[in-house]
């Protein structure tokens, strides 16, 4: 099990962890941006400060901080779910070999029995190895081989650092086990699809069930 803090522990990201959030500028340094917005007040301390991401109030007005400030912008919907759609066809094209390769897929016989046990075996073998390519490339380095192509990473909310491993299985597993085990294409549309309508932070269930967003690198 990782060592690194859970999402929220309050504890700061490593410091070598070349994505985590940056701090905003300091005060007197000239920037527009040292003013506090809304009215408030210019000594009243960092406005980019920790809190709970979920805690409530308007996450851009003056009540509990915004957990993006300092993060580079959201990742389009529609680039996440393309990237979604690569890594998918690259496991998928792996499932099918192992498959096909040990003769599950050779089962064509007229028996309930066979063809219930030729479908639990795919699904467990899927939901194994989607959930652990998301796991193993996410927690190193924040992106799958999909998003990497197309400049986007998943980033701890509260921080912007990359998510741990702990954080990561659980996002793959709310992802992956529905789609492996019971409901297929539909699950992952659901899923992901979420970030198309949510606000602010375009979180798939995903990411909301892990504390996730997914940032634009380029």
């Amino acid at each position: 099990m990782s060592s690194e803090p859970p999402p929220g522990s309050g504890q700061p990201p490593p410091d070598d962890d070349p994505f985590r959030k940056q701090p905003p500028p300091a005060e007197g340094s000239g920037s527009p941006y040292n003013t506090p917005p809304y009215g408030g007040s210019p000594g009243g301390g960092d406005p980019y400060g920790g809190g709970d991401p979920y805690g409530g109030g308007d996450p851009y007005g003056g009540g509990p901080a915004d957990p993006l400030a300092g993060m580079p912008p959201l990742a389009p919907s529609g680039r996440r779910t393309l990237a979604r759609i690569i890594d998918m066809i690259m496991v998928g094209v792996v499932v099918w070999l192992i498959t096909w390769g040990v003769g599950v897929s050779e089962y064509n016989v007229d028996n309930d029995d066979m063809q219930y046990g030729k479908s639990l075996a795919q699904s467990a073998l899927a939901a194994v190895l989607y959930i652990a390519y998301d796991t193993i490339m996410i927690s190193r380095s924040g992106q799958t081989l999909g998003k990497k192509w197309l400049g986007m990473r998943v980033a701890n909310l509260d921080n912007g650092s990359t998510p741990s491993t702990q954080t990561t299985l659980i996002r793959s597993a709310v992802l992956w086990i529905p789609f492996a085990f019971c409901c297929a294409c539909i699950w992952t549309a659901i899923a992901g699809g979420w970030s198309y309508f949510d606000k602010p932070y375009k979180q798939g269930l995903h990411d909301k069930a892990a504390k996730t967003v997914v940032v634009s690198t380029t």
